[in-house]
């Protein structure tokens, strides 16, 4: 007698409809997103997706919102000087996106008559906007069977079928596969599934495959290894830079400032006078290169702070110079009272909560 050999699972064909009846049932409720039968704002769609980049939705929220209150369209922001949009960013990092979204808001209001183009191609020759923000928005905005691809999505992929390639070898076939997904009709839709599935059931760790809309058709859960999904790169830490900042506040309650250069690293947001950051830092010569002449004291203690190519290490110093103290070229007096509003990269607020406490980051 010959015992039958059970036949391992079938793995099903991802459907598109499987995916939009779930995101119908269970679609998260953002900001910036619209409501079902509601049309898409572009604009809020275009400013929710560049601040999303690198950031988490809870913490761009309190941004968006601040944001949209000053800027409700593209025509204000753009007619806004580029220190109100540094001011409103500042906290929310990668600072080089709040130069790109006043460029590009330029660029719509003078290149497209304030109307953001619907297509993804013209959205790539707008200041800022990749391949990816291209997509989302012609998806999201105007329907078009465009495929963004963000992590969510990527990981969601990547499980799916169990490319095994490294990540950057994988991207190209994770867009193809994204692609073959997408469904002629409700693009933008499905874009926003994908991201929804990717966010609350497809997550990096524990993912909750039993409440997938397509547990049947992923190749790494029929494995019983998708959190091992999608291959991981070895990081390469960026080798330690040290600096010393100078935490000069006047006896009337001015702090000494300056705005770092347009371009570079933090472009045009404001800072306290630093050293260069260097990896063969001399902390016995950092005096030396102190704002103006005052009693500089060491604080106790560092601050830290991690860059994406490095993390930082800073010394702090502070001095109180006299009230009719001038301020050296290149820097300014801001007074404390409205430091909260000044655009103050995280790295800053860090060194002032240092040398001040956190009570004079608060707004009045």
């Amino acid at each position: 007698m010959s015992l039958a050999v059970k036949a391992p699972p079938q793995k099903a064909v991802p459907n598109a409809a499987d995916l939009l009846r779930w995101y119908d049932r269970h679609r998260r409720v953002l900001p910036w997103r619209a409501k079902k039968g509601e049309r898409a704002d572009p604009y809020r769609v275009w400013l929710s997706e560049i601040m999303l980049q690198q950031t988490t939705v809870k913490a761009v929220a309190p941004y968006y919102a601040r944001f949209l209150a000053r800027f409700p369209g593209v025509a204000a922001l753009a007619a806004a000087p580029l220190e109100d949009v540094l001011k409103l960013w500042a906290g929310l990092g990668y600072y080089a996106r709040a130069r790109n979204l006043h460029a590009c808001a330029k660029a719509v209001v003078a290149q497209h008559g304030g109307e953001f183009p619907d297509h993804e191609e013209g959205l790539r020759g707008l200041p800022g906007v990749g391949a990816y923000t291209a997509a989302a928005i012609a998806a999201i905005a105007f329907d078009r069977p465009a495929s963004p691809v963000d992590g969510n999505i990527e990981r969601v992929i990547a499980r799916l079928f169990a490319v095994e390639d490294a990540p950057f070898a994988a991207k190209p076939r994770i867009r193809a596969a994204a692609q073959s997904l997408t469904p002629p009709r409700r693009a933008g839709d499905f874009a926003q599934a994908m991201m929804d599935l990717g966010a609350t059931i497809c997550t990096p760790k524990n993912p909750a495959c039993a409440l997938c809309p397509w547990m049947g058709s992923c190749a790494a859960r029929m494995r019983g290894d998708q959190q091992s999904f999608p291959r991981k790169a070895e990081k390469k830490a960026g080798a330690l830079r040290r600096g010393a900042a100078f935490v000069a506040v006047r006896a009337d309650g001015f702090l000494l400032t300056r705005t770092r250069p347009e371009k570079g690293l933090l472009g045009g947001m404001t800072e306290v006078p630093t050293t260069e950051w260097a990896r063969d830092f001399d902390e016995g010569a950092a005096v030396d290169a102190a704002p103006l002449t005052a009693a500089w004291r060491r604080l106790p203690g560092v601050v830290t702070h991690t860059f994406t190519h490095f993390p930082l290490e800073l010394s702090v110093y502070r001095a109180e110079p006299p009230a009719n103290r001038k301020p050296p070229t290149g820097t300014r007096w801001t007074p404390l009272a409205g430091l909260a509003g000044e655009a103050l990269p995280n790295v800053m607020r860090k060194v002032v909560s240092h040398a001040l406490g956190s009570d004079v980051l608060k707004p009045s």
